[in-house]
């Protein structure tokens, strides 16, 4: 058995096939380990790394809890947390199941952050239960990274979690797609010689990623956007609309436009979208002239690349075999990292809009329609993401506080 990409005639990169055999044997045993940072080969050296040294160092910490921040990796570990609820495109398999996911997550923070990480998948699915394991564990690392829990959850549980936790706390389903959604949105209006604020987004998807592209535009001058669900679109005169969506149906869609997705992309500028629903070509065709698609749902986009590339000038995917990849991972090693390194108590929505901005700056006179947005691999992006983020935290000074 393989995985095939998916076929392409234009836009095309070197395709990508796994079979079975590999991806089994790169997973055997999972993907992590500890490695010592100190030698432990002698008697003196065991003396000075368990006991009797390591006491004195415990006695300091006693004394001066502050001092653990120095003498432990703790102030620079990323725990990455979830329950299995919603894994990549596979929905809620538990959190044994997820710890692939998150095993992974944890190389990659090590990979392009320089960050320690430590993958934690809880047995629970209630709101209450993950604060109170986390807040009990607070002492154990440095920073939450939320990943793969299921919508509405995900809003409450990363709210009550920046309150009880007085560390950074990010859900990157959410926060990392906006920020590299924005980033390429930044790029590819200078493409099509717009300013954000004169575009007509759509978001198909109201869930996690959905309502946070929606707030990180709003914050960057988007006047105009509008948002879908399964039930078609939000806005303030639609019945059952509650929580979060309804907040959202009153903050966007100022033309008060009703329907489904053919009337939301009628003469839109940008579609973007973050849900598992298909696009038909002849709805695409109804954007406007050097339109913007970012169809970002994996492994399938909305509307495939080829068919997008027909009628959009811009076009975007989250997969690693077309050009235009929008990947968290251009996102939240940095963002983690600049916070920790700035001893930032929480991750603000300005240290994700200087974030983007980062991101899109990577991308200089090679800014083209085909690449609006770095390599996830290009090695430059998460300093420039983490001097950005120090820099948003030097600016706000201890103005620093949990987002509204």
């Amino acid at each position: 058995m393989s995985i095939e990409p998916i076929p392409t005639t234009t836009h095309t990169r070197t395709p990508i096939t796994l079979t079975d055999a590999e991806i089994f044997s790169a997973h055997d045993g999972g993907k992590l380990e500890i490695s010592l940072s100190s030698p432990l080969e002698t008697k003196r050296d065991l003396s000075i790394a368990y006991t009797p040294g390591v006491a004195q160092v415990s006695r300091t910490i006693r004394d001066a809890p502050d001092a653990a921040r120095a003498y432990t990796w703790a102030s620079r570990l990323v725990a990455v947390v979830s329950d299995g609820t919603a894994v990549l495109g596979l929905g809620d398999i538990g959190a044994s199941a997820s710890l692939p996911v998150m095993e992974g997550k944890s190389a990659l923070f090590r990979r392009f952050g320089g960050l320690n990480s430590i993958p934690l998948v809880l047995e629970t699915t209630d709101v209450d239960e993950i604060v109170e394991t986390l807040v009990r564990l607070r002492s154990s690392f440095g920073a939450v990274n939320l990943e793969d829990v299921s919508a509405p959850r995900c809003f409450e549980l990363e709210a009550k979690l920046i309150e009880a936790l007085d560390m950074p706390v990010m859900h990157d389903d959410q926060h990392g797609t906006a920020v590299v959604a924005l980033a390429a949105l930044l790029n590819a209006a200078r493409i099509v010689e717009r300013d954000l604020a004169s575009l007509r987004v759509v978001i198909s998807g109201a869930g996690a990623a959905g309502i946070a592209v929606a707030e990180i535009l709003l914050r960057s001058g988007v006047d105009d956007v509008v948002l879908l669900d399964s039930r078609g679109i939000l806005h303030a005169d639609r019945p059952g609309l509650t929580g979060v969506k309804a907040d959202y149906a009153a903050r966007t869609n100022p033309r008060g436009i009703t329907g489904g997705i053919d009337e939301a992309l009628d003469g839109a500028d940008v579609f973007i979208g973050v849900s598992s629903g298909t696009v038909p070509e002849e709805t695409i065709a109804r954007m406007s002239d050097d339109a913007i698609v970012f169809a970002l749902s994996n492994p399938d986009p909305e509307v495939h690349p080829d068919i997008a590339s027909r009628h959009a000038r811009v076009v975007a995917t989250g997969r690693s075999d077309f050009p235009n990849q929008i990947n968290n991972v251009l996102a939240f090693p940095g963002i983690f990292r600049g916070a920790l390194d700035a001893d930032a108590r929480r991750i603000t929505p300005e240290m994700k809009i200087a974030a983007a901005r980062a991101i899109a700056g990577i991308v200089g006179e090679d800014l083209a329609p085909d690449h609006i947005v770095p390599s996830p691999l290009d090695d430059r992006v998460a300093p420039a993401v983490a001097a950005a983020v120090m820099a948003a935290v030097e600016r706000a000074g201890d103005e620093l506080s949990p987002e509204d």
